[in-house]
C-alpha cells in the first residue's frame, strides 16, 4: 500500500521494529483527512479489479470518505454483523425490518447482510414512508427492528397516529445506532415499544455497523470484535495510549480489511475500555457508550455532517455574512437542525418576498448536498452573538447524557 510505505519510510520503520502489540503505538495514526486526500482510490490495499463494493460517507468538502471492499471483506462484515444481532438475542427465526438508509450508507446493507448470514428473514425498507412501515411492522409480523434510535421512535409516533401500536406486535429487539443516544431515550423506547433496545457500533471507514456491539447479557458496554479490529484509548491532545477505564478517543486498526485496511485509525468518537468478564461469557473487550466527540462533527439522522459544509453552500449566496449558528434540537423524537445566518444590511432592507426565496432556496441547497432536511431562518444584521474566541457555531439542544 503506496501510502503507508511512504508513511513508514518517512520514520524509519520496518517490520523489524513490531514485535509485540505493544509496539502498535510505534505506528503512525491515521486521520479522516488521509482518506480525503487521497479520494477516491488512493488508499486501495489492492487493485480495483478486487472492490466489489464501495461504500461513502460525508466529509467536510463536496468529496466523501471512500471506502473500497473486497469479496471477502463482505462475507467478515456479514459474518460480524451476524455476531452482533446474535449477541441481541436475534435468531434465524427472526424476522428483521431493516429501516436504516441504503445506499452509500453502510447502514442498511450492513444490517442486512449481517441477519441473512444468519438465516433471518430480511425486510429491506430503508428509510421514510414512515406510516407504511408501520403498516409493514405489523402485516408482516416483524420481531427485530434496525434503524437509528430517533427513527425508531417516529416509527412508533407513525404507527401510533394509525392506531398500530407496537406493544401489541411481535416485535421484540431493536438494533439502534449510527448517532448518539442516551440511557433515558433507551428506557423511552422500551416502555413505550415493550423491546429490548441494543446499541450497535460502526463506521464507514473502518466496516459498518457490526464492529462493536452491546449484548443482551448485561447492556453494559459494546463487544469490539478484537479478531477483526484492535482497540485502542489515547489521550486526544497528546496522542498518548491511556490506561483501561479511562475516556479518551477510540483509535482502531483492522486486521483483517483488505480493501482499505486502517492503521491506527482516529475515529475521534470519546469512549472508555472495559477489559473485566462480561457476564454473557464473550471474553472479548467492550467499550462504553460512547460520550461525545473531539472534533465538530454532528450526527443528524445518521448522516454526518460538519458545519464547514453549511458555511461553504452559505457563503455561494450573496447577501449574507459569515455569521452564522447551527441549532441542533429533538422533536417528536427526531433530530432536528436549523440554520441561521445574518443578512446584510443592504439585503436586510429589500422586500420580504426575496428574503423567504433566499430561505426556501438555502433548505433546497442543503438538502440536495447533505440530504437531510433543515430550516433556515435569515437573521437581521448583528442579531447572532459574536465570542472574543473561536465563534460557537453549534448550538446542541439534545439531551445525550
Amino acid at each position: 500500500m503506496p501510502f503507508y510505505r511512504k508513511r513508514f519510510d518517512e520514520m524509519g520503520l520496518n517490520p523489524t521494529h513490531i514485535k509485540t502489540l505493544a509496539d502498535v503505538t510505534l505506528l503512525p495514526f491515521t486521520e479522516k483527512q488521509d482518506l480525503r486526500n487521497h479520494y477516491p482510490y488512493g488508499l486501495l490495499a489492492v487493485p480495483k479489479d478486487n472492490i466489489v463494493r464501495l461504500h461513502a460517507s460525508s466529509g467536510t468538502t463536496g468529496k466523501a470518505v471512500v471506502m473500497g471492499y473486497t469479496a471477502r471483506d463482505l462475507e467478515n462484515w456479514s459474518e460480524m454483523a451476524a455476531r452482533s444481532l446474535a449477541a441481541a438475542g436475534v435468531t434465524r427465526s427472526d424476522i428483521v425490518h431493516v429501516a436504516y438508509g441504503y445506499g452509500l450508507f453502510t447502514g442498511g446493507l450492513g444490517a442486512q447482510g449481517g441477519a441473512e448470514y444468519m438465516g433471518a428473514t430480511v425486510v429491506p425498507a430503508s428509510g421514510g414512508a414512515s406510516k407504511r412501515q408501520a403498516h409493514l411492522i405489523r402485516d408482516f409480523g416483524a420481531t427485530v427492528l434496525c434503524c437509528t434510535p430517533t427513527y425508531a421512535l417516529h416509527l412508533w409516533e407513525a404507527g401510533m397516529e394509525v392506531g398500530i401500536n407496537f406493544r401489541d406486535l411481535p416485535l421484540r429487539i431493536g438494533v439502534f445506532g449510527a448517532e448518539p443516544w442516551s440511557e433515558e431515550m433507551r428506557r423511552d423506547m422500551e416502555d413505550k415499544m415493550d423491546i429490548n433496545a441494543m446499541n450497535i457500533y460502526g463506521l464507514s471507514e473502518i466496516m459498518g455497523p457490526g464492529v462493536a456491539m452491546e449484548c443482551v447479557g448485561s447492556k453494559c458496554g459494546m463487544h469490539v470484535w478484537e479478531d477483526h479490529f484492535l482497540p485502542e484509548i489515547i489521550d486526544p491532545a497528546t496522542g498518548e495510549q491511556m490506561p483501561d477505564g479511562e475516556t479518551g478517543e477510540l483509535v482502531l486498526t483492522t486486521l483483517t480489511k483488505e480493501g482499505v485496511p486502517l492503521i491506527r485509525y482516529r475515529t475521534r468518537d470519546l469512549t472508555s475500555i472495559d477489559v473485566t468478564p462480561c457476564v454473557c461469557g464473550r471474553t472479548h473487550t467492550r467499550i462504553a457508550r460512547l460520550r461525545g466527540r473531539t472534533d465538530d462533527m454532528l450526527i443528524i439522522r445518521g448522516v454526518n455532517v460538519f458545519p464547514q459544509q453549511i458555511e461553504s453552500l452559505l457563503m455561494e449566496s450573496e447577501g449574507l455574512t459569515p455569521n452564522y449558528q447551527i441549532i441542533v434540537d429533538r422533536a417528536n423524537n427526531m433530530d432536528t437542525l436549523e440554520v441561521r445566518v445574518e443578512v446584510s444590511d443592504t439585503l436586510f432592507a429589500d422586500e420580504i418576498r426575496k428574503l423567504q426565496l433566499l430561505e426556501t432556496r438555502l433548505q433546497k441547497n442543503i438538502k440536495e448536498f447533505l440530504g437531510i432536511s433543515t430550516k433556515v431562518r435569515l437573521m437581521e444584521p448583528h442579531s447572532i452573538a459574536r465570542s472574543e474566541g473561536k465563534a460557537k457555531r453549534i448550538v446542541d439542544n439534545r439531551a445525550l447524557d
